[in-house]
């Protein structure tokens, strides 16, 4: 109990810096400005109205990565459940955004509350919810006490620890370990996964391998439909060349580039498609663009507001949720967040399209993914500028092997569905129902 009474001393001193921030946020850029009310509690009363139905099923994914992981686990519970209230929770506004549109399934939609004592109890008095269903480990230890002393059954689903986690995780071990024995079941994605929760102190009885649900909700959505939408959108012709270079970070832009102008001296006709990870970094990415002689970049927004790609070579997407399907278009793919210490980002997305996936050394948070990939063939790790535009060479220069390789990671995606359902029959087995027609 004391270690609580410590961790909520350092929240209040860190809200006492982080409110004025947060604050001058929401009054500069306006971000924020849909969330901050809901996150304190104040929920809009269509969204509790609409909270009907048994069993009353909570699903919390933090943002973007965690609602892909999130959709095909709330289909399957639906499946089980079909007069079941499933609300869906978010941290982030771009998170809330892209659960409305992607899990139609859901009964209702919120936004994740503070972990503040009297704000948690205000929602789960509000939602009442039988379950709690984190996605990915994200624990919040107030939120997880208070679940538990209302009786609420806890129950993990996908839940990963990346080596960075583990390690900062780790230095505060004994903390941990008394928060989740809160936690009734673990379900992790990988044996790493398990091995690392594990070693935080959860016993291994509570400790379930059951796989990635991302891969459910990939090869679901990787539809043509979506890929001739996105060409007509972007004015791509079918069967044109272009280099989708997605969740890049600072400094990757600039190798992204260089490479492409070296390319453009073998495949003229080639175009490039830069996908930030921040989108708020629009600016820096032109004038990056600027820098290597690229003037006449297109951003998505403008095609938004009415203007036609036509001669311009460099398009850069600055709005949200369009990632996964722009990967539809791609002839090779370069993931960011991997030339730069980050961890990598999601190279599952372009592989669903059956895409050859490069990316730097840094992939410590998709390493198993990595490894998947790179025995079918399918996934190219470099070491920097002239590596990438070296290994681009070498696949264009064999493009039926390129489409080989690209169905080989495909296949790897397809062949690893079927988690949304085991965790969905985790969550009914805690819940001690049976799912109707069973």
């Amino acid at each position: 109990m004391i270690y609580l009474r410590l961790y909520n001393l350092i929240l209040f001193i860190a809200a006492f810096f982080l409110v004025p921030y947060y604050v001058m946020r929401i009054l500069l850029t306006g971000k924020y400005r849909k969330s901050i009310g809901a996150k304190f509690g104040f929920i809009p009363r269509d969204s509790i109205e609409n909270m009907k139905g048994s069993p009353r099923i909570w699903v919390h994914a933090v943002s973007v990565g965690e609602v892909t992981a999130a959709a095909p686990i709330v289909s399957s519970l639906r499946e089980l459940f079909p007069s079941a209230c499933i609300i869906l929770s978010t941290s982030t506004e771009t998170g809330q955004d892209m659960a409305r549109r992607m899990v139609p399934d859901a009964t209702s939609y919120i936004y994740y509350p503070l972990d503040i004592p009297f704000v948690v109890r205000k929602v789960i008095n509000l939602t009442e919810p039988d379950i709690f269903v984190p996605v990915e480990t994200e624990i919040w230890p107030n939120f997880i006490r208070i679940c538990r002393e209302k009786g609420l059954k806890i129950v993990m689903v996908n839940g990963r620890i990346s080596p960075r986690s583990f390690k900062r995780y780790s230095k505060t071990k004994f903390f941990w370990r008394n928060v989740l024995t809160s936690v009734d079941e673990m379900g992790m994605i990988s044996p790493v996964d398990a091995e690392r929760i594990t070693a935080l102190g959860v016993n291994s009885s509570r400790v379930s391998i059951v796989g990635n649900a991302k891969y459910d909700s990939l090869a679901s959505r990787a539809d043509d439909t979506l890929k001739h939408e996105m060409s007509n959108r972007l004015s791509i012709a079918p069967g044109s060349r272009v280099f989708v270079a997605g969740s890049t970070h600072d400094g990757e832009e600039t190798v992204v580039l260089r490479v492409y102008k070296k390319l453009l001296e073998y495949y003229p006709d080639f175009l490039l498609v830069i996908i930030p990870r921040h989108i708020e970094r629009r600016g820096e990415v032109l004038s990056c663009a600027e820098e290597e002689g690229f003037n006449d970049c297109i951003t998505m927004s403008d095609m938004n507001r009415g203007k036609r790609r036509t001669r311009e070579r460099v398009t850069i997407i600055d709005v949200i949720g369009e990632l996964f399907k722009i990967y539809s278009l791609a002839t090779i793919v370069f993931c960011g967040g991997s030339l730069v210490p980050r961890g990598g980002q999601n190279i599952l997305e372009p592989a669903a399209w059956g895409k050859v996936i490069f990316y730097g050394p840094s992939m410590e948070d998709f390493s198993d993914e990595k490894r998947l990939l790179e025995e079918a063939g399918a996934g190219i790790t470099v070491t920097g500028e002239e590596d990438l535009f070296k290994e681009i060479r070498k696949v264009m220069g064999d493009t039926a092997r390129l489409s080989e390789r690209g169905e080989a990671g495909r296949r790897i995606v397809a062949s690893n569905m079927g988690a949304s359902r085991r965790y969905a029959e985790m969550i009914s087995a805690w819940l001690g129902e049976r799912a109707e027609g069973d």
